[in-house]
């Protein structure tokens, strides 16, 4: 009886061994342009090891040269690779259209590699297959043509030198935060948005079960389909939340966590959804967080924002906060200046009439309140600088840098 159990016992296991060997030699793998193979299943994949191309050529691809990705159960999100020096590669990668004027790249920061994609022009030496979604379609362009030559970072950012999108206490200057931007900071996270402030975006934002259109948030009622469509398998968040402005930056090996089959996924999703240019690039505004650390909301606290990203330490949330309240007292009074200097030169050329005579606008009574107010302005001026400059000062120790940011440090570390 024992022998003939075990004599069962080795059968099965044979049998199974079998039928192993004769599924893995006769399922074939998904194609690279499989939906399946590009955005339904988790993967697990480390090509932080694969070689980089010493001289990448941007906007070449060669994606139906690549085999598929090996399918598992999860994705793992690396980070980047701290080096032994501070020499990271950059990449910037500038979404445009044609009447955009760039040519402040080239003068704020001469030596930055760039990868210009131009959205209306067919005939560009780099563009994508269709102007449609955005700066999204620029975005996963970029990454299926560039994955197998990428540098240590990649920032992806808008045309445009000043902008809302850009960080207020950086001067609404994009040219300032690239050349503020720490590299090891983004090496460290993988991610970073590189927009600081909350608003809007911040601490939640979108809810894919608001039936009810409004007009700063029109993409709210697709959300929850287009979910289902972009990451079938994961879990319908409550929320999504991030920053506005889709820019942000990425270390090399972060993009290579996420197979390159799965950005051509996203973008055959844009080049068919029947949803406008608006809809789907907000969609996909909230959306990166998510594909790129796995958080549904990814709201770093400002003033770490500032401190560990940008090299702006206030020395904590309470001084920071101080400073955000400086500014806008600043800003109230400079604005009632702003007022009343339209309302005198609006009396001057064009007083209303009315029964008996010139009706004047009101505006500040006299010349003292008015130097008062340039003396309170300038007082608040002087004081926000000497504390943006010892900010920049704190910032520049990386010992203090990182005591705000919580983060451990040893002698030795860099920023």
């Amino acid at each position: 009886m024992h022998a003939k159990r075990v004599l069962q016992i080795f059968s099965l296991i044979a049998a199974v061994m079998l039928v192993t060997f004769v599924y893995g030699i006769t399922i074939p793998r998904e194609p690279l342009d499989s939906p399946r193979a590009g955005g339904f299943e988790e993967t697990i994949i480390d090509l932080r090891s694969s070689p980089r191309s010493a001289n990448p050529q941007y906007g070449r691809s060669s994606i139906d040269e690549q085999p598929a990705p090996q399918q598992s159960i999860r994705t793992i999100l690396f980070p980047g690779s701290l080096g032994s020096n501070s020499n990271y590669s950059r990449v910037m990668v500038i979404p445009r259209m044609q009447e955009d004027d760039i040519s402040w790249i080239a003068k704020e920061l001469p030596g930055l590699d760039l990868s210009v994609y131009v959205a209306d022009d067919p005939g560009a030496s780099v563009h994508p297959p269709r102007n449609k979604g955005h700066e999204v379609m620029i975005y996963l362009s970029y990454l299926i043509d560039n994955y197998e030559q990428l540098p240590d970072i990649v920032l992806f950012m808008h045309p445009h030198r000043w902008t809302h999108h850009n960080n207020n206490f950086l001067g609404f200057d994009a040219s300032q935060m690239i050349r503020a931007l720490s590299d090891a900071h983004v090496m460290r996270q993988g991610y970073v948005n590189l927009r600081c402030h909350w608003s809007p975006g911040c601490p939640q934002w979108l809810r894919p079960t608001n039936a009810q259109e409004t007009l700063s948030r029109q993409e709210e009622t697709v959300l929850e389909r287009c979910w289902r469509e972009l990451f079938p398998f994961d879990p319908l968040p409550s929320f999504l939340a991030q920053p506005c402005c889709a820019q942000f930056a990425l270390s090399r090996d972060r993009i290579i966590s996420i197979p390159r089959s799965r950005y051509a996924f996203y973008r055959d999703w844009i080049l068919r959804t029947p949803l406008s240019d608006y809809v789907s690039g907000r969609i996909w505004e909230y959306s990166w967080q998510y594909l790129f650390t796995k958080d549904t909301a990814h709201c770093p606290p400002e003033h770490a924002c500032y401190c560990d990203g940008f090299g702006l330490c206030f020395g904590g949330e309470t001084p920071y906060q101080q400073y955000v309240e400086l500014l806008g007292k600043k800003m109230k009074l400079a604005t009632e200046l702003a007022t009343d200097s339209r309302l005198h030169h609006a009396n001057e050329v064009s007083p209303a009439v009315a029964g008996n005579g010139s009706v004047q606008l009101p505006f500040l009574d006299d010349t003292d309140d008015r130097a008062r107010l340039e003396a309170q302005v300038a007082a608040l001026e002087a004081e926000l600088d000497v504390r943006k400059k010892e900010a920049q000062r704190r910032g520049s120790n990386p010992r203090l840098r990182a005591e705000e940011c919580g983060r451990s440090w040893k002698e030795g570390d860099g920023l």
